[in-house]
């Protein structure tokens, strides 16, 4: 496994009841302060993650979904607004 070079810094401010609180719980599993705060914010941003980019279709929306994919409509002014839409938010 290779060695990842952390360059990249936050600061947060919190208060004293929950640094110790946080301190606390680091203990117990052996880890510092910063790699136990680290590795909890990024598991539950990979919750945040998955729930926002998991789509859940219904078997009948997985039929019209595949059917879309198998024979696209040809791209109309409201198809091309979207498309435009979406590159401006989200690329």
């Amino acid at each position: 496994m290779t060695d990842v070079i952390k360059q990249e810094r936050i600061h947060i401010r919190i208060d004293t009841n929950a640094k110790a609180k946080l301190e606390k719980a680091a203990q117990f599993v052996h880890k510092t302060l910063s790699d136990f705060v680290l590795s909890h914010a990024l598991k539950s941003a990979d919750t945040v993650i998955a729930e926002h980019e998991k789509l859940l279709l219904t078997q009948n929306d997985w039929e019209v979904f595949l059917n879309a994919l198998d024979n696209p409509p040809q791209p109309n002014n409201d198809l091309k607004k979207a498309l435009h839409l979406h590159q401006d938010n989200v690329i």
